[in-house]
């Protein structure tokens, strides 16, 4: 290909031909530059070429995911996975091991049942009991809530209704039943209570009566026995006359508050 600007020199040098290499030189750099202009048509096309290419933008660098974005949309996926669940399970037709046989069973297909623990002394535990507490109390249902810490025969029957425990010692606190099926822990009720399932799960349950804290047992749920007055024991005269172990309260010397607390089913 000819160029305009190439030119073949002699091998001798000469001041003469310095002059022209400079000058040759020159041109080179001036037809590289977009701000100058050109008198040859081919060199007014590379000028085009050059201001085009500079005029035009480069496109901006994709943004990379995240990390943000990556945990919003995982959680997300989460809450909807546990409330098909939760919906799935309560929806199931109710089994004789869940209890949906006999004259009782209209009565807890509307309960909420709640395993707690009023203890500090470990406070994940106790945060996460708390907070179960005050969403499920913040749906205004009435919620048959069982405190461990007042009467461990409760522990027991926690065992009992989750058969894939092998030991009551793996059961964790708190845990939810509704309808005699049970709902999960303390992630489950929140992933529920985020996506706005758990009002559904929970909505043929008995509305709470009233909010205001029961005056007899002060919100605690439990009160003294009539019987031996918390003691746990009882004097009889069979047998020759002693103590015995009261048989209508707990370990305690506790019984469950009347006026607010629902009979066992």
């Amino acid at each position: 290909m000819w160029l305009p600007w190439v030119k073949t020199r002699p091998s001798s040098a000469s001041p003469s031909s310095a002059t022209s290499t400079s000058s040759s030189s020159t041109a080179l750099i001036a037809a590289a530059s977009p701000r100058l202009s050109f008198s040859s048509p081919s060199l007014k096309d590379l000028q085009a070429l050059l201001l085009s290419d500079a005029a035009t933008p480069s496109p901006p660098p994709a943004a990379p995911c995240s990390p943000s974005s990556s945990v919003r949309v995982f959680h997300r996926v989460r809450v909807a996975a546990s409330a098909l669940r939760a919906l799935r399970t309560l929806q199931a037709p109710p089994s004789a091991a869940d209890g949906g046989g006999g004259g009782g069973a209209s009565e807890a297909d509307r309960r909420v049942v709640l395993y707690f623990t009023s203890l500090h002394v470990v406070r994940s535990t106790y945060e996460d009991c708390r907070a179960v507490r005050a969403i499920l109390r913040g749906l205004r249902v009435a919620v048959d809530e069982r405190d461990l810490a007042m009467d461990p025969r409760y522990l027991q029957e926690l065992a009992a209704l989750l058969p894939r425990l092998a030991s009551p010692r793996r059961v964790t606190l708190p845990q939810v039943f509704v309808g005699g099926r049970h709902l999960g822990g303390a992630d489950e009720v929140r992933r529920l209570h985020e996506a706005g399932e758990l009002r559904r799960v929970v909505a043929g349950a008995v509305a709470a009566s009233s909010l205001a804290v029961c005056g007899r047992c002060g919100g605690e749920r439990y009160v003294l026995c009539g019987s031996c007055n918390g003691s746990h024991k009882r004097y009889s005269v069979k047998g020759g006359g002693g103590f015995r172990t009261c048989a209508g309260c707990n370990e305690n010397g506790l019984v469950r508050c009347p006026d607010c607390s629902p009979p066992d089913v």
